[in-house]
């Protein structure tokens, strides 16, 4: 037991002793690497590393193709966003680069790795230019910077990951320490590199280090080799802030001599200037931009000497991309964060606003060969509604006058892409959306997919070779995507590919799995999804035909491999490095045609567990497995030779050369002592077999660069004599698109320096056709035994497309020849379309919409109709639009509207719109419906203030204009959530409770929306009275509701200082209109009075005599401003207030009032005769009582204001009588029981 004991804590003794030395030992840095396209450089993120920071895994973004670097993401890995996935439109930097293509939001890239050039796909979500900014990703051919949040949700540029770093060197250890204990027996213990490698013989490489002093606290670089057989460096180094997001320290460090030593700038730039970004001009690299944190000052820093003096130049704008043109070196375009797209002309020197509220991204320079004009640009502008609107400008001069519109209507937002040839916008139509192209700059069409294709998105994959490749997520589809090719105007689309891999990147752009292999055309592998597994295939003709990869014969140690497809096969991971710095997943250059190098796994489908490398020398045809590890592997020597790095989170000092293609490898020491790896920079082209490697020796050094010098391993230059020849084939077919092709390569081992213009070499020769040179044409799917047949839906002889522009049309056998393919005669004539002349036959297929995609219009404004046919002679049809206004307009033929027929409205209403087609056969007709309105500016809605309890009240609204067209109106009543909807503006509806209720009502037109709002007082009983004004009143009225409100106060308040009724009981509205009316409302008290419904209409009665009576004696009046008296008075009570208008003294006034008592005193007596109610008093009740009432006023005495300024006094005694009650008096208003729940009105 004690032996036991002892042995277990000598075991956990041992262990925390290995603990303790490996984690003094490994002390170090990582560092995160990112990537940007040559005109802005890479940056270079350093980050602490220790034993439990491990990360080997993630590595930065942006490609270029003038860097390479050993750390990057592992297989598996989700990719990120950046770099040449999100390069903007016809953009490329050198001649390697001249497929890279431009994609936006709903495109995708193909885009070129970042050593090679080779294309990789990735769907950006949105396209950008150089950014300079580290919150936004953004890229272009001239630049940019990718970028992701840390943990507490700061932007960060996205380099290489130091986050979860324990869970990845736990997973990263038990992957290998599985395949050691297969492949390797022992670790050799100097820099955990296998025995195998460190027993071979190890060669010194000529190496100088040099240390940024004073930079230990920098976490990023950027670095730039001009290149050109040019001997500059430049390093831009700085601490980024992740806590406050920004740059707060910054070095700029020039070498002259390849790297070996290095100048600090930072007295020349200005030393309390910090800069945030280095750019460099496309076109001439000598041309440097350095760009300042815009929180410490907004300038620019130019130099035209490879960065050996600078000029800075102040900005009225922060900079968040630039977009350089592709061939003037001193254009530039800068976007800035008030959406505002400025010009120089001048490499930054003077800027010059373009237009404003513009999309992000979205805007291109336009191409010599296409556009009219060289210094034009591309733009999509953002305009009203969420609309955008597809415009081009002149390069200084953006007026309205010289703005084009090549579409005549809006498009969907962020749907521009300019790229190449085409032109591809999204246009609403139906509420879909429906996509565009544009070829060579000509009118635009919709693009035509296979029937019952129902994308649920659609990427623009890649316009090389005259042909448009897009990845179109059907509605079935979630984690993958179907690739279509077009032929040469983006027009008809056919299958190319099924389930291909997709998956998403940070930044939300589309990453599929399709790598375009570079210095083969026609060369793609992508990564299928078949039966929920994931397998790579490859295609030689452009993705007529795929097959699976071969697996190797043997693995690594020479031992067999029992590989049969379909069921084993070799799968590759497909992501190119987004990192200048690294390899990536899959590598290729143009300058090494059929060598490919990734890495992937032998088995059923593709995994991310036991990784190995693989190359192929015969472009896919056949494998070696060349190490069990990840490795980063680099061209050397135009692709002459080969670096490999080991990925590994240790310190290395070693890398391996190949000089026979990846068969055996040499072991080199670049440094004495080990260094962390960050990253490696070759030169472009890598003429001068000179690399520098990145890294740190600790995480308390600064940046180490180690130049690392290969020119001594190779003799001489390389003659005829150290080349061979080897002949692209497919499985032993050597005839790939219509041509044999025979390249050169060096001959294994032969060190000789290649020059640059040696890799080119090439033959070929035509080869003849067959079915194997065509793929199927619109409408047809291929069979099981490679024909082509028509799909079901297809009807080939309605397919007279080209007989809308032309009389003759090439018909379809079924096959189109790819227009790569270079086959000639053989069965050329077979499969070829037939030119024939175009049938005679009616038209069919006549399309009619709005350039807006809508149907509303908006009157006396132009409204552009489209007019499309789909089958027809268009020469031969003559169209005819009726407008549905009277007045109509017909066309020759139907070519002579390409721009839309333009037309203005004078009236409101919903207009019958159609075109006629006709020809002599017959004619196609369509129709569609018109919403012509004008803005409603106002809905009013009128009710009375005071309603009966359950009797319906009539509302009603008011719209101001009148006419709008035409109208839905939306009702809400108190609180209830759904609303009653009618098309005229009225609505009955009876309350069924007493109180205060509130209606809503909306009235919508078009995109315009009005609403008003009123308040309703709801009562068993009340009186009322119209009230009338002088008609001085009328001249002052503004007809709003304010200044009605203030009236109807005041009023009231004159009514309760002349009569003495409790203001709670009167409530007065100002009616809308003129004349100026008023209503006057006389409501019960909150407590009911005592006694029954007789004695209840009484007491209104009573108050309804009180204030008629000072009504009809002018006492209810009130100065509206000075010198402007107005009376009020019941219009329907008595007449207008008499007024003695004579000089000639008071007998004409007399004889009146004598004549008005006389008749007053009948009205009184005919009204207690007769019991009759008084005409003007407005009774309402929820129930009548069995007997008429019977109130008879008499209006003894009302004493008069002085107008001296006497004050108003109430009233000094009123006699009333009522029927079977006797005599009475008028209680004061202290008596009178009011009620509080009058609504909000006066």
């Amino acid at each position: 037991m004690e032996t036991r004991l002892g042995h277990c804590l000598f075991i956990i003794f041992s262990k925390w002793i290995w603990l303790f030395t490996l984690t003094s030992i490994l002390g170090g840095t990582d560092a995160e690497l990112r990537c940007i396209p040559s005109c802005q450089q890479p940056i270079i993120k350093a980050v602490p590393r220790g034993p439990s920071e491990l990360d080997f895994t993630h590595f930065g973004e942006a490609p270029t193709h003038e860097f390479v670097g050993i750390k990057d993401r592992s297989p598996g890995a989700k990719p990120t966003a950046g770099g040449d996935e999100t390069h903007n439109a016809a953009e490329s930097t050198t001649s390697e680069e001249s497929s890279s293509k431009v994609q936006g939001n709903n495109a995708s890239c193909l885009q070129k790795d970042a050593l090679n050039g080779q294309p990789k796909v990735s769907v950006p979500k949105r396209a950008a230019a150089s950014s300079p900014s580290e919150s936004t990703a953004t890229q272009n051919s001239t630049g940019d910077v990718q970028h992701t949040n840390d943990g507490n949700g700061n932007g960060v540029d996205e380099t290489v990951g130091l986050n979860d770093e324990d869970a990845d060197v736990a997973s990263w250890r038990r992957a290998r320490s599985a395949r050691s204990a297969e492949t390797w027996s022992e670790f050799s213990h100097e820099d955990g590199e296998y025995a195998s490698f460190s027993d071979q013989e190890e060669f010194e490489l000529p190496s100088s280090t040099f240390a940024l002093t004073g930079d230990t606290a920098h976490n990023q670089a950027m670095v730039h080799w001009s290149g050109q057989n040019s001997s500059v460096i430049l390093m831009l180094t700085k601490y980024y802030d992740f806590n406050s997001g920004r740059v707060t320290e910054s070095s700029l460090w020039r070498s002259t001599d390849y790297g070996t030593t290095y100048e600090k700038l930072n007295e020349k730039v200005g030393l309390k200037t910090i800069l945030s970004y280095l750019y460099v001009s496309p076109n001439n690299k000598r041309k440097i931009m350095l760009l300042t944190d815009p929180e410490v000052e907004s300038s620019l820093l130019i130099s035209l000497d490879e960065g050996a003096t600078y000029q800075k130049h102040s900005l009225a704008f922060d900079i968040l991309s630039l977009l350089f043109h592709p061939e003037q070196e001193d254009w530039i375009l800068a976007y800035s964060h008030e959406q505002k797209l400025y010009v120089s002309v001048e490499f930054g020197k003077r800027w010059q606003l373009v237009h404003d509220g513009v999309i992000p991204n979205r805007f291109y320079w336009s191409r010599m060969g296409l556009d009219k004009e060289q210094g034009m640009i591309h733009l999509e502008i953002s305009v009203s509604d969420g609309r955008s609107q597809y415009i081009t400008c002149k390069l200084q001069n953006c007026s309205d006058g010289n703005k084009g519109k090549p579409f005549p209507g809006f498009i969907i937002p962020n749907s521009l892409v300019v790229q190449d040839e085409y032109v591809f916008i999204q246009v609403p139509v139906g509420g879909q959306s429906v996509h565009y192209v544009s070829y060579k700059r000509n009118a635009f069409y919709p693009m035509k997919l296979p029937k019952y294709t129902l994308p649920k998105d659609l990427q623009i994959i890649s316009t090389d070779d005259n042909q448009v490749v897009a990845a179109i997520q059907d509605w079935h589809q979630n984690d993958s995507y179907n690739l279509y090719m077009s032929e040469s105007r983006g027009l008809f689309f056919t299958l190319m590919l099924e389930n291909a891999v997709s998956s998403g990147g940070p930044e939300g752009n589309i990453m599929i799995d399709l790598y375009e292999v570079a210095g083969i055309k026609g060369v793609f592998l992508s990564n299928k999804v078949v039966e929920n597994q994931v397998k790579t295939y490859i295609t030689y003709n452009k993705g007529r035909d795929w097959r699976l990869l071969q697996a190797p014969t043997t693995d690594l140690q020479g031992n067999k491999v029992y590989c049969e497809q379909p069921y084993c096969s070799l799968h590759l991971h497909l992501h190119v490095s987004e990192n200048p710095y690294t390899s990536g997943n899959i590598v290729s250059k143009d300058s090494a045609p059929g060598i490919i190098i990734a890495s992937g796994v032998v088995g059923p489908e593709l995994t991310s567990n036991n990784v190995s490398i693989f190359i192929t020398s015969d472009a896919g045809n056949s494998w070696r497995e060349v190490f069990q590890e990840e490795y980063s592997v680099f061209f050397l020597n135009q692709g002459g030779s080969l670096v490999a790095i080991r990925h590994t989170p240790l310190p290395i000092r070693h890398i391996w050369l190949s000089f026979d293609e990846g068969r055996n490898w040499d072991k080199y020491s670049f440094t004495s002592s080990p260094l962390y790896v960050d990253g490696v920079l070759g030169e472009p082209g890598e003429d001068t077999l000179i690399m520098t490697i990145f890294g740190h020796f600790s995480h308390r050094s600064e940046w180490q660069l180690v130049k690392t010098d290969f020119r001594s391993i190779f003799q001489q230059r390389c003659t005829s004599e150290d080349y061979m020849t080897w002949q692209l084939h497919n499985e032993g077919e050597v005839c790939i698109m219509g041509m044999k092709r025979i390249f050169q390569k060096p001959k294994a081992n032969a060190r000789c320096v290649k020059a640059r213009n040696q890799y080119i070499s090439q033959m070929s020769d035509s080869c003849p056709c067959t079915e194997a040179d065509f793929e199927c044409d619109y409408g047809f799917e291929r069979q099981i035994d490679g024909s082509c047949a028509p799909a079901f839906w297809f009807v080939p002889t309605v397919t007279s497309r080209d007989c809308i522009a032309g009389d003759s049309f090439l018909n379809t056998t079924g096959y189109r020849r790819a227009s790569s393919n270079n086959c000639t005669e053989g069965t050329l004539s077979k499969y070829s379309p037939r030119r024939q002349k175009c049938p005679s036959q009616a038209p069919r297929g006549l399309q009619l919409l709005t350039s807006e995609g809508t149907l509303v219009a908006t009157l006396e404004r132009n409204v552009t109709f489209l007019v499309f046919l789909e089958e027809g002679l268009s020469s031969m049809t003559s169209v005819t639009v009726d407008f549905g206004d009277g007045t109509a307009i017909s066309y020759v033929n139907i070519s002579s509207i390409d721009d839309g027929v333009k037309h203005i409205y004078s009236k409101v209403g919903i207009y019958k719109v159609s075109a006629t087609a006709t020809n002599a056969l017959g004619f196609d007709r369509v129709v569609l419906y018109l919403h012509v309105s004008c803005q409603l500016e106002q809905v009013q809605l009128s009710a009375p203030s005071v309603v009966v309890k359950n009797k319906a009240v009539n509302l009603t609204t008011v719209l101001r204009p009148s006419s709008v067209g035409t109208v839905s109106y939306y009702w809400w009543f108190d609180n209830k959530t759904e609303p009653g909807v009618t098309l005229d503006g009225t609505m009955s509806f009876t309350f069924s409770k007493e109180g205060s209720h509130t209606v809503t009502v909306q009235a919508s037109v078009g995109n315009t929306v009005r609403q008003d709002q009123i308040t309703l007082a709801v009562y068993d009983y009340f009186r009322s009275h119209v009230l009338g004004f002088s008609s001085n009143l009328d001249e002052l009225n503004p007809g709003v509701s304010e200044w009605r409100e203030d009236i109807s106060r005041v009023v009231k308040s004159n009514m309760v200082q002349v009569t003495g009724i409790n203001e709670k009981q009167l409530l007065v509205t100002v009616l809308p209109g003129l004349p100026t009316t008023a209503e006057v409302f006389i409501v019960p008290g909150k407590r009911p009075r005592d006694g029954d419904m007789d004695e209840k209409w009484a007491h209104l009665d009573q108050l309804s005599q009180v204030l008629l009576s000072a009504l009809n004696q002018d006492l209810i009046q009130f100065t509206l401003k000075p010198g402007v008296q107005v009376n009020v008075y019941a219009t329907q009570l008595s007449p207008a207030p008499l007024v003695d208008s004579s000089d000639s003294g008071h007998s004409g006034t007399a004889v009146i009032m004598l004549v008005s008592v006389v008749l007053m005193g009948l009205a009184v007596f005919v009204i207690y005769k007769f019991k009759r109610k008084i005409p003007g008093i407005n009774t309402y009740t929820a129930e009548q009582p069995d007997k008429e009432q019977e109130v008879i006023p008499t209006v003894t005495s009302i004493v008069i204001p002085n107008p001296e300024g006497d004050k108003l006094t109430s009233l000094d005694h009123v006699d009333v009588q009522l029927d079977s009650k006797g005599r009475g008096y008028l209680p004061s208003h202290t008596d009178i029981k009011l009620s509080d729940e009058a609504p909000h009105v006066f």
